[in-house]
């Protein structure tokens, strides 16, 4: 279990890196790490960590779509603030997300943190749409995620996972700022 663990800290260190890039290659990367991570997830018995990560699989090749499939120009999808319009929306949309998964879990798994497994994974949703649409303010919901996260997986002993979500904590900081600055040269502002 520990080699498969590092080899899916690795490729989610090379993930990070392109979505702080803002490179489009994130993706096909976003489609082997699930992956690795459903594995890890199911022995570990994060269920809602190890669905959200068949998600990413298909958010993935979302996402890989939306950043590709340009308006007309070559940099496809522009990085953005995310419409206050949606804001009421995406939050209801979370709460129903959080609340279904936690039934599941509560109910119908031996998961030992139904409410944190569960928060996580429907934060991670969002963060994940957020992140495919180019909304700035995805880098702020994955720092909540990735804290969370980091705690839980070193209660399991997950350590090398654990580690990654340090980083994946910390590089949100500066993906926001990276992208602040991209979105700024794409707007000329």
């Amino acid at each position: 279990m520990e080699i498969i663990e590092i080899v899916g800290a690795v490729i989610g260190l090379l993930y990070l890196y392109l979505e702080y890039k803002a490179d489009k290659w994130l993706w096909p990367v976003g489609v082997l790490m699930p992956l690795i991570y459903v594995y890890i997830f199911f022995h570990a018995k994060f269920y809602a960590d190890m669905g959200i990560n068949v998600y990413y699989f298909f958010a993935s090749v979302y996402g890989w779509i939306k950043w590709t499939k340009a308006s007309g120009d070559e940099a496809g999808t522009p990085i953005s603030s995310i419409p206050a319009k949606k804001i009421i929306p995406i939050a209801v949309v979370f709460a129903l997300i959080f609340a279904f998964i936690a039934h599941i879990l509560f109910h119908y798994t031996d998961s030992p943190v139904p409410i944190g497994d569960s928060l996580i994974t429907a934060l991670s949703i969002i963060a994940m749409w957020m992140l495919a649409n180019k909304y700035i303010e995805q880098w702020w919901v994955w720092i909540v995620v990735n804290a969370i996260s980091c705690g839980l997986y070193f209660w399991k002993d997950l350590n090398y996972t654990a580690l990654l979500f340090v980083i994946y904590t910390i590089v949100p900081f500066f993906g926001y700022f990276k992208w602040k600055k991209l979105m700024k040269e794409q707007t000329g502002k």
